[in-house]
């Protein structure tokens, strides 16, 4: 199976650049499965429905979230009623939403399985080591092919989770700083990995937002209201991994950059 993992989707410029490249991306890699972070991309913040059926219908196959899953409280609204929606699995129990599924796309199943970390995030959070631990022993039972999309800060979080779960999970991929990393491999179990993907968003800003309001806050420490920036170049960073899915090892992963220039209109 070959799939298509794209990091943080951020706003609308983020989310014209997926409809403009992933269908030639998929024509041209032979992709089966496309996966997208989506926590930013309702205006940087959360997603709305409307959001979410605009992306679906650009071929978007599993959405994953982190953090800024709840920031636009209409998806409240309408989690509990997509399966194809995922927030953090590691939320306490009660939380709505679910964390991970088992899908089937063209007559393979795979697992996609949403985690995110705890240093430098919410320590109301339940361990994501353990956490993967009780879904492995669950989807393991219908497939091989597991995905796990772990949101997180420390780069250190993200290795050690990697090769704790070598040999388990077929990719292991992170999101959340939006700066794409330069460390894809396939570790000693079989598992491919990446620090951060790195985010579909404008290059030229602070993680996707006008650079304005984020420079003003560290120079003042003080709140600003973050806009995204609309009127720069928007880059487009993914990866691509190929995974057997006999066996559930990854054979390859490569990272994607594209850069695509839009009107601020």
């Amino acid at each position: 199976m070959r799939f298509l993992i794209i990091g943080d989707v951020v706003g609308r410029p983020g989310r014209r650049t997926v409809a403009k490249l992933v269908g030639e991306i998929r024509e041209k890699e032979g992709i089966d499965v496309v996966l997208a972070n989506v926590e930013n991309a309702a205006g940087g913040f959360g997603i709305t429905r409307k959001v979410y059926e605009e992306l679906r219908s650009m071929g978007i196959d599993v959405f994953t979230s982190g953090n800024h899953i709840w920031d636009k409280k209409e998806v409240l609204q309408f989690i509990d009623s997509s399966p194809d929606l995922l927030r953090p699995a590691n939320y306490p129990e009660g939380v709505p939403g679910r964390g991970y599924g088992v899908f089937e796309k063209n007559g393979k199943k795979f697992a996609v399985i949403n985690l995110m970390g705890r240093v430098f995030m919410d320590n109301g959070l339940e361990n994501p080591f353990r956490t993967f631990d009780a879904i492995y022993e669950d989807v393991s039972r219908e497939t091989k092919v597991v995905v796990v999309d772990f949101h997180a800060e420390a780069t250190s979080e993200k290795w050690a989770f990697a090769i704790y779960t070598d040999g388990r999970a077929s990719v292991v991929y992170g999101t959340h700083t939006h700066v794409p990393t330069a460390d894809e491999m396939i570790l000693k179990g079989g598992t491919a990995y990446v620090t951060d993907v790195g985010m579909t968003g404008p290059l030229y800003s602070v993680i996707g937002m006008r650079a304005k309001e984020p420079i003003e806050r560290f120079l003042l420490a003080m709140p600003r209201k973050f806009q995204v920036e609309e009127k720069e170049e928007v880059v487009f960073n993914a990866v691509i991994v190929e995974v057997d899915e006999e066996t559930g090892r990854a054979r390859d992963i490569k990272r994607i950059k594209r850069l695509v220039r839009w009107s601020s209109s």
